[in-house]
């Protein structure tokens, strides 16, 4: 059977603006979905925003919201934002408890196959502009809509720290092997970078001749 690895970070717009797609990916085509969350590159390069262009921020806030009015998905700005950072000079905190507790839970739902699930409510939440999304009690709730459940993947998470340590530094190992962006969609090898190549990514899945009767 074909593999599609999918590699996700909570802090991307574009992997949120991707995956209602990659749900439907999963469901029309007859292929084995892996789901491979990554941190966000705040965290696997703190010195990104330190260094990087200085046009790149101002357009990703106005490609954005647009790219999600094109596409007819809720959107707005994190509140709060899943890294913690000073915006202006691009210093990366070095603790970052939001973004570890979620890629915690992310990791658990992961080992039990609801990755792709647990990745659309939570971000949906984040990129929903939901106030104090990171709060257990919002997350319970939107997960609990979505049919998950917070207590049994915060309670393996709980116990599972060098797990879902070495399970964050494959996922991230294996990225780079063919992009270091998000979201990345690799089929049998061939990778698809961005939210706008899930088109390039069904066409060629339909060549191989994958869709679900």
């Amino acid at each position: 059977m074909a593999k599609l690895d999918i590699y996700w970070s909570f802090r991307s717009p574009y992997s949120y603006l991707a995956i209602d797609r990659l749900i439907e990916i999963a469901r029309d085509y007859d292929i084995d979905v892996a789901f491979r969350p990554v941190r966000p590159l705040a965290m696997r390069e703190p010195d990104f925003f330190e260094r990087v262009r200085k046009q790149f921020l101002p357009y990703l806030f106005q490609d954005a919201p647009r790219e999600a009015e094109r596409l007819g998905v809720a959107f707005g700005m994190p509140n709060p934002d899943p890294i913690s950072m000073d915006m202006i000079n691009g210093k990366v905190d070095g603790e970052q408890p939001i973004m570890n507790k979620i890629m915690g839970l992310a990791i658990a739902a992961s080992k039990i196959d609801l990755g792709l699930k647990f990745a659309q409510a939570v971000g949906r939440s984040i990129w929903g502009g939901k106030a104090n999304w990171h709060e257990d009690a919002a997350l319970d709730e939107v997960l609990k809509e979505a049919g998950l459940a917070l207590k049994p993947l915060a309670g393996w998470v709980a116990v599972s720290k060098r797990t879902i340590e070495e399970t964050i530094a494959d996922n991230e190992a294996a990225q780079l092997k063919h992009h270091w962006g998000v979201p990345l969609m690799v089929l049998d090898g061939e990778p698809f970078f961005g939210q706008d190549r899930i088109d390039a990514l069904k066409w060629r899945l339909d060549q191989l001749g994958l869709r679900r009767d």
